[in-house]
C-alpha cells in the first residue's frame, strides 16, 4: 500500500511539472485570433483556412530602439501579442537596446525562462534566487549567453561607454514581465503606505515620496 501510494504521489509531482509551462499545440499550429471576444487560458485558435504567411512574419527587429527614457533601456518584444503564429509554440523573444549606463531594471517574467544573447557592448547581468536569496552575477561581452531561471529577480546593466544590444529568446508565447519598483511603488491603486514602510522599515515619508514618482517602463 505505502508503495502504491509513493508512486500515486511522484505521478501527481510529475504531471504537475509537465503542465508547468505552455500547453504543447495539438495540430501543426494554432494562430492567434486577435478578433474574437472569447477569453481563454491562451488565444483562440484563427481558423486554418485563413491563415497566412504574414501570421508567421515580423519584421523590424533590425530597428534600433528609442532608448531616451530614464532608465536608458528599450526592449522590443516579440510574443503571441504581435506575431499571432506564435500561438501554443511556446517560444517568444525579444531585443533589448541599451544606452550607454543604461538599465533594464530587476524584473521577473512569471510564465519564462530567459536566455540572454549578447551581440554588441558589455553588460554585467544577474539574478536573484528565492529565500534564502543569493546574487548570480556575470559581465558579458560580445558573443556570450546567460540565462535567467523561470521567475526569479533579474536585471541587465550596460558598463560601457557604447550602445549595447542583446536578443532574449523565452520559453513561453507570452512571458508577462513585472518591474520590481514600479511593482511595488507605482502600482494602481497604490499600495498601502503602512505596509511598505514596514516591509522596507524606513520612513513612510520616503514611500510617499517613490509613489509619487513617474515610473519609468522601457518595455
Amino acid at each position: 500500500m505505502a508503495s502504491y501510494v509513493f508512486a500515486l504521489v511522484v505521478l501527481v509531482l510529475a504531471s504537475t511539472q509537465a503542465f508547468a509551462t505552455d500547453p504543447s499545440q495539438l495540430q501543426d499550429f494554432c494562430v492567434a485570433d486577435n478578433t474574437t471576444n472569447v477569453f481563454v487560458n491562451g488565444v483562440v485558435c484563427k481558423n486554418p483556412a485563413l491563415v497566412k504567411a504574414d501570421d508567421f512574419f515580423f519584421s523590424g527587429l533590425d530597428k534600433t530602439g528609442n532608448t531616451k527614457n530614464a532608465l536608458g533601456s528599450k526592449v522590443t518584444a516579440v510574443n503571441v501579442n504581435n506575431l499571432f503564429g506564435l500561438n501554443t509554440l511556446g517560444i517568444s523573444l525579444a531585443r533589448v537596446d541599451f544606452a550607454p549606463y543604461g538599465l533594464n531594471p530587476p524584473h521577473t517574467h512569471p510564465r519564462a525562462t530567459e536566455v540572454l544573447t549578447l551581440l554588441q557592448g558589455r553588460l554585467y547581468v544577474g539574478f536573484v534566487t528565492s529565500n534564502p536569496p543569493k546574487l548570480f552575477t556575470k559581465t558579458l561581452n560580445k558573443g556570450d549567453v546567460f540565462v535567467f531561471p523561470q521567475g526569479l529577480i533579474h536585471f541587465q546593466l550596460n558598463i560601457g561607454r557604447e550602445n549595447a544590444v542583446a536578443i532574449a529568446a523565452l520559453s513561453s508565447q507570452n512571458p508577462g514581465v513585472i518591474t520590481v519598483a514600479n511593482t511595488v511603488f507605482g502600482s494602481n491603486p497604490a499600495i498601502n503606505d503602512d505596509v511598505l514602510a514596514k516591509a522596507f522599515q524606513v520612513d513612510k515619508k520616503v514611500v510617499d515620496h517613490l509613489q509619487s514618482l513617474f515610473w519609468t517602463e522601457n518595455h
